[in-house]
């Protein structure tokens, strides 16, 4: 297996070198095909499986985008853990890219639920990432362990990343039989005795293990040496880690998890992403009243030429060097309506547009130490759509962005109007910084 960097907005991406044509699978939660005793995914013929490790080590060193070239249909295993991914890419080292980084904040909870395993998954938003684990396996061995995750600085590569597979030894002999762990071994897995071995398995586990030293009248861990002392609690953590990164964004939020597993991880992530998916045509800001805008009237009055009835921008909620967001009341006292539809009043749709422009004059004669000595003026609208009708009552927010770096005073920006989470309008804007003539 080879790891190579790839582009901006690439992802992380795996392709079965061993197969004609060389098929390439997406590492997203809708791939994943099976999650019997790992995380698989699949593309047409192609699969590969066993890939929640490497993808918590991409995941953890901050690799956005990468190209996983592999000859076998399952990731290595190397020790059980994602300790040896994360060297590997340490060794080789990471870049900073020319593009945003995809964050995605859910504005309300999430969640996942198996009743009858007794899994739940909860996502709550918040400004960072977090994750809390609990873990019970009914073991008087493990009993009930807790790990939590927090992004500072080697948290992963320190506590997380070197935390060992595990099973329990009752469950050897179905995977010997169903041919799963022929590499597996006392190095690459803890291995959990819940009850003491008998006597007529012992020559056969020792053949396995290559250790003629086995208990047989006391329950344990087969290799004692265990890296934390909540290394079970900190490996499903590494595994949700790795699912996780099958949502293909980074997550604003805090997680957490009673007794996950591959199949519950990924079947969260896809609740995620189906999530982020209907949030895609949502505004990313949210209007409060009750907060003081950075804008009221008597300062958009001087920064724009415009009075009424012609002035449409009545808030500026948020300026920053690319993005505006206003705000638009709506009310039956405008004076278009008087003539427009006046039975079924409907705010017109050039004046919607002239809206967002008036916004958008806001962001760009913010870029001039003396706004009040210029003036923005139309040079292009294009691709304009009408999507829902405007009428007395609603609330616009106007949210432009800039579609480019502002150069010799034109201004491209991709206009939207919204009716709180609803699209009503959207326009690709020109305009010109000038000024004024004395």
């Amino acid at each position: 297996m080879t790891v190579k960097a790839a582009e901006a907005n690439h992802g992380i991406v795996f392709t079965r070198t061993d197969m004609e044509g060389s098929p390439r699978i997406k590492a997203l939660a809708e791939n994943v095909t099976d999650t019997s005793r790992g995380t698989t995914i699949a593309s047409g013929e192609a699969r590969v499986s066993t890939i929640e490790h490497l993808m918590a080590a991409l995941w953890g060193c901050g690799v956005d985008n990468a190209l996983v070239e592999v000859n076998a249909p399952e990731v290595p295993i190397l020790d059980g853990s994602a300790r040896l991914y994360v060297e590997e890419i340490e060794k080789a080292g990471t870049v900073e890219q020319d593009a945003e980084r995809v964050y995605y904040k859910p504005d309300s909870h999430i969640s996942y639920r198996d009743e009858e395993k007794g899994i739940e998954i909860d996502l709550y938003p918040d400004d960072k990432f977090s994750a809390n684990v609990n873990v019970d396996f009914n073991s008087k061995v493990i009993g009930r362990q807790y790990a939590m995750f927090s992004c500072g600085e080697g948290e992963f590569k320190n506590n997380i990343a070197p935390c060992r597979t595990f099973v329990f030894l009752h469950e050897i002999k179905p995977l010997i039989d169903n041919n799963l762990i022929k590499g597996g071994d006392l190095d690459n897995a803890i291995v959990i005795v819940e009850h003491p071995i008998p006597a007529e398995e012992v020559g056969k586990l020792s053949e396995l293990f290559g250790n003629s030293n086995l208990p047989v009248d006391k329950c344990g861990y087969l290799n004692t040496e265990l890296r934390h002392e909540n290394e079970i609690a900190r490996h499903k953590m590494l595994d949700l880690l790795g699912d996780m990164a099958l949502i293909g964004a980074r997550i604003e939020g805090r997680v957490i998890a009673l007794r996950p597993g591959h199949h519950g991880n990924t079947e969260f992530a896809k609740a995620v992403r189906k999530r982020m998916k209907a949030d895609a045509g949502k505004p990313k800001f949210k209007y409060d009243p009750n907060k003081e805008p950075l804008y009221d009237i008597n300062r958009i009055k001087a920064t724009l030429p415009h009075r009424p009835p012609f002035l449409l921008v009545d808030k500026i909620i948020h300026l920053t060097d690319d993005t505006v967001v206003g705000i638009k009341n709506v009310t039956m006292n405008e004076p278009f309506f008087v003539g427009h539809f006046p039975d079924e009043p409907v705010m017109p749709g050039v004046l919607v547009v002239e809206a967002m422009a008036q916004c958008g004059g806001i962001l760009a004669l913010s870029t001039v130490p003396d706004p009040e000595n210029y003036s923005t003026y139309f040079l292009k609208i294009d691709n304009v759509r009408f999507k829902h009708k405007i009428v007395p009552g609603d609330t616009l927010m106007f949210v432009l962005e800039l579609s480019e770096p502002i150069r010799r005073g034109i201004v491209a920006m991709r206009a939207k109007a919204y009716i709180g989470d609803t699209l009503a309008t959207e326009a690709d804007l020109m305009a010109q910084i000038a000024k004024n003539r004395k």
